[in-house]
Formats: structure tokens, C-alpha cells, sequence
């Protein structure tokens, strides 16, 4: 065990710290986690449909007839998701370089806008890769943005006003020179693309990786390294969110418009599988192990377990990965990394076999084990796997809980 940390140590925590310090990939993380309510209630607004292609009859008759005023809502949140993405991007960018301009975001939109839209003959706007299929086109727009201001401001290339001027006149004026540089270049790159819109020009370079993400190593690869982290400390999910995070996303965003269009979902991982079956009462699935602890004889567990049940149980754990703690706990390090990876595995498969449900769409997170699940599929064996993984993670720890209560017992005096 002390070999593996060493090892451990030395290769993983090197890049992990790498990660979680570049600003550009915490932008990334920080603006797609930024967009994930307005997902959440543009999916809500497809439920209707999703339960009527269910149910059938006059149901579905209904939700036909009224369709176009409850799905609404979707056009202007999940349909243009990656507006707002580029907006939230270049914020986040923004704010960790101290960059106070109100314009960086709405800049980023532009660009944005002139990459991903094109016009048709009739001289209306054509929005196709405005969802999540434009996600990695805002990624690089949120980036762009950003850089050529900053670079445009270290060679005082930005217009200057007097401290007098309204802070919104200044604002307006400065990022002037570099908005111009970053329109010039997103007309040059849409231009050279021909006819093929730049969006699905990265759709097409980034299709090997967007398919091999939703596959079974790669969720367990994804889990394995979340856990690692959590054990020397690092928050996991936020430091990997930041790679996995967009094709999630864009993987849901495809299932909601399957259901839309009364088709099947296809895609297993999404940014709810994550958060709904695999990090149910929070990473490594502690809510067993907390009620364990609320039932041990060390006062310190028990004390720490009652502390946590409540937050455990709507998926915050901090209190218990810190307070037990669960980083670099020689006892409990083994289930804690393995058990979710298994978890991973199991859950992926049933739903890859058609076992369970897939996602349906996004939904509420930070709610008790199975009811997340539920939304997120309109399947009850959905929510009782989510049970079930909280369950099993009971069984992995309970033989390493005993070891650690027996080494407390020791240090309280029994």
C-alpha cells in the first residue's frame, strides 16, 4: 500500500495539480457546469413528450396538440446552449486573469455567433449549431476572446479612457480594437470553411474521441481517476469534470432530441448518469458508510456520521471526506477507489444492454438516492440501481469500517 501512494505520489499528483491550477480548462468546467439549469429546464420542457410516447392514447394526443407551447422553452435554452456556454467560458477566463470588462462574454457570443450561424438564401439565420453541437466551437470562442484581449492589453492595443468616463463607456471602448481583431478572424476561418460550417468541422475531428468517451473503459477510466484524486485531496469530479464535462453534455443534449423526435436515446454517459447513479450521496457512494458510522461504537465515527446523513443524503459528502477523513485512509482507500469503479462498470452495462432505461434528458441533481435516476429516465429500475449502488458500496466498506472502528476503539481506550 505505502509503494502504491509513493507511486502514486509521484507520476498522478504532478498532473493532477497541473490540472486543477490551468485556467483555461477551470474556465472550461466552471462555464459548462454554468449552463447545466438552463439544460436542465429546457429537458424538463421534452418531459411531456417523453411521457406521452409512453403512455400512448389520448395522452400522447395531447401533449401532440399542445406541443408547441410546452416545448417552447427549448428553443431558447438547450437548443442555443452553447451561447451561453461561450458567454459563461469567457467570464470564468476572465475572472481568473482579473479582467473586469463587462464585454468579454457578449464578445465571446459574436464570435460564436459567426462561426457556428449561417445565413440562407432567404437571409435568414440557419441556428442548427447553436446546441450542443456548437459546445467546442464556444469553448474556443470563450477562449479566443479572452487571450486577444489580454494580448492586446500588454501591448496597450486597447483604447484608454480617462478615469472620469462611466465604467460601462470604458468598457466599451476598450475592447474595441481587440473585438475587431476577433471579428476579422472568425470571418477569415468561416470563410475559409467553405461550405461546411466550422462547427461540424470540430464534430468531425472530435468524432473518434466524442465515441470512445461513451464506452465502457472510459467511464471506469473517468471514476478510477475521480477517486484517486479524492484520496490526496484533490477534488476529483471538479478537475476531470473539466475533460468530460462537454461530451457528456453533448451526449444528453442528443438524447433529449431523440426523445423530441419520438426516437430512442442512444448515449449511456451523460452529465446525470454521472451525478445520478455514479456519484449518488456523493463520490464514493459514502451514504452507507455514513449510516455505518451513525451505528459504530467509536463516538468520533459516530459523531462524524450523524454530522454528515443529511448532507450525504442529497449528495453532499465533504463532510465526511474530510472529516473521517477519506483522503490518504489507509483503511478505507480500497473501497473507496475500487467499489465506484465496479459500480461504473455494472451500471453501464445494464444500461448499454438495455437492462435499465437510458437518460431520457437532464434533471435536478443534489436530491436522495433513486429520485435523480428516476427523472432522469422515467424508469423505477433506474432508481432502484441507484439504491442498489449505494447498497453495494455498503458491502465493499463494511469489512474496512470494522478495521477502522477497531483502530479507533484502540485510540478512545476499549
Amino acid at each position: 500500500m505505502d509503494k502504491l501512494q509513493k507511486w502514486l505520489q509521484k507520476w498522478l499528483m504532478p498532473i493532477a495539480e497541473v490540472l486543477e491550477r490551468q485556467k483555461h480548462l477551470q474556465a472550461v468546467k466552471d462555464g459548462i457546469v454554468g449552463i447545466v439549469p438552463i439544460i436542465i429546464i429546457g429537458s424538463f420542457c421534452l418531459v411531456p413528450t417523453g411521457i406521452g410516447n409512453m403512455l400512448g392514447g389520448g395522452i400522447s394526443e395531447w401533449v401532440n396538440a399542445h406541443n408547441s407551447v410546452l416545448t417552447l422553452p427549448t428553443y431558447f435554452t438547450t437548443n442555443i446552449m452553447s451561447v451561453y456556454a461561450a458567454l459563461f467560458i469567457a467570464n470564468s477566463l476572465a475572472k481568473s486573469y482579473s479582467i473586469k470588462n463587462v464585454l468579454v462574454g457578449p464578445s465571446a457570443v459574436v464570435v460564436h455567433l459567426i462561426l457556428s450561424v449561417t445565413i440562407s438564401e432567404e437571409g435568414n439565420w440557419v441556428v442548427s449549431y447553436l446546441g450542443a453541437e456548437g459546445l467546442f466551437v464556444a469553448i474556443i470562442a470563450g477562449l479566443f476572446v479572452v487571450e486577444v484581449l489580454r494580448f492586446c492589453s500588454r501591448n496597450h492595443l486597447t483604447i484608454q479612457m480617462p478615469e472620469s468616463v462611466p465604467p460601462m463607456v470604458a468598457d466599451s471602448f476598450s475592447i474595441l480594437i481587440p473585438l475587431v481583431i476577433e471579428v476579422i478572424a472568425a470571418v477569415g476561418v468561416a470563410t475559409l470553411c467553405g461550405d461546411t460550417v466550422f462547427p461540424q468541422v470540430i464534430m468531425n475531428i472530435l468524432a473518434p474521441a466524442i465515441s470512445s468517451m461513451d464506452s465502457l473503459p472510459a467511464v471506469m477510466i473517468i471514476i478510477f481517476i475521480t477517486q484517486i484524486l479524492w484520496v490526496f485531496g484533490l477534488h476529483g469530479a471538479a478537475i476531470t469534470s473539466s475533460v468530460w464535462a462537454p461530451f457528456a453534455i453533448a451526449n444528453a443534449s442528443a438524447n433529449a432530441a431523440a426523445v423530441a423526435a419520438s426516437q430512442a436515446p442512444t448515449h449511456v454517459f451523460t452529465f446525470g448518469f454521472y451525478y445520478g447513479f455514479l456519484q449518488v450521496s456523493g463520490s464514493g457512494m459514502t451514504l452507507g458508510l455514513v449510516i455505518l458510522m451513525m451505528m459504530s461504537k467509536a463516538k468520533s465515527l459516530r459523531s462524524i456520521g450523524r454530522l454528515g446523513f443529511v448532507p450525504s443524503l442529497f449528495g453532499v459528502n465533504e463532510p465526511i471526506i474530510f472529516g473521517v477523513p477519506l483522503i490518504m485512509n489507509p483503511f478505507l482507500m480500497i473501497p473507496f477507489v475500487v467499489g465506484p469503479v465496479v459500480i461504473a462498470g455494472l451500471n453501464y452495462l445494464a444500461m448499454s444492454s438495455g437492462l435499465v432505461g437510458l437518460p431520457l434528458w437532464e434533471s435536478p441533481g443534489f436530491l436522495p438516492p433513486g429520485f435523480q435516476a428516476f427523472l432522469l429516465t422515467l424508469d423505477w429500475k433506474a432508481a432502484v440501481m441507484a439504491v442498489l449502488n449505494v447498497v453495494l458500496m455498503t458491502v465493499f466498506y463494511y469489512p474496512f469500517f470494522k478495521m477502522m472502528e477497531a483502530n479507533e476503539l484502540k485510540k478512545e481506550g476499549y
